[in-house]
């Protein structure tokens, strides 16, 4: 029986506000566009909720969710799915986890300043279980030391967005979303010509 070729995971990390969900989604409705495989698009705002109902946001929690993140991912690469993952990840362990968990793994780091950050997630709605405003509800609790219930350590405030020495895509995501995608998808094809394969 022919081995399945692993998938390969993508996982668009960067702070909130950086543009990950939009690219990211951006990428992925293109490549199915372009490709005869079959790729698979995972949020971690949307998987949260499901395994933390009443999420405390604290580190043991993150961990346990980004581990869950992870394998979701890997999982679907072992059986030939390709991945894409968006999620803040500004911890690099989370990543490394994923880096040796993954067999074809590629990082796509959405650098972006923290100003132009703050203004677009405090302008972004929340929607479903994804609250709004958390850059100017953790600069209050900074500033205050007001508690604010279901806060947790904000990136870019509270800790830093922990850069790779080694990601396999950088780009700057202060430009267009689709000018980004755009510069994404050249990369991928270098990285990864085989997932461009029309059937």
């Amino acid at each position: 029986m022919e081995k399945t070729e692993p998938g390969v995971v993508m996982w668009f990390c960067g702070l909130p506000g950086s543009g990950k969900s939009t690219i990211s989604k951006i990428v992925f409705n293109l490549l199915q566009s372009k490709s005869r495989y079959t790729f698979s698009y995972i949020s971690m705002d949307e998987i949260r909720p499901k395994i933390f109902p009443e999420p405390k946001y604290d580190d043991s929690e993150r961990d346990a969710a980004y581990r869950a993140f992870v394998l979701l991912g890997s999982n679907l690469a072992s059986n030939g799915i390709n991945v894409i993952l968006d999620g803040t990840g500004h911890k690099v362990v989370w990543r490394n986890f994923a880096r040796s968990e993954c067999e074809r793994f590629i990082e796509i780091y959405l650098r972006c300043p923290i100003e132009l950050c703050i203004r677009r997630e405090t302008k972004r709605m929340g929607k479903g279980d994804v609250r709004s405003k958390l850059y100017l509800d953790a600069l209050k609790r900074l500033e205050t030391g007001e508690k604010i219930q279901g806060l947790g350590k904000m990136p870019g405030v509270d800790e830093p967005f922990e850069e790779s020495t080694n990601p396999e895509i950088t780009v700057d995501s202060s430009r267009p979303p689709q000018e980004v995608a755009e510069d994404v998808m050249s990369q991928l094809s270098r990285l990864a010509p085989s997932i461009f394969q029309k059937g």
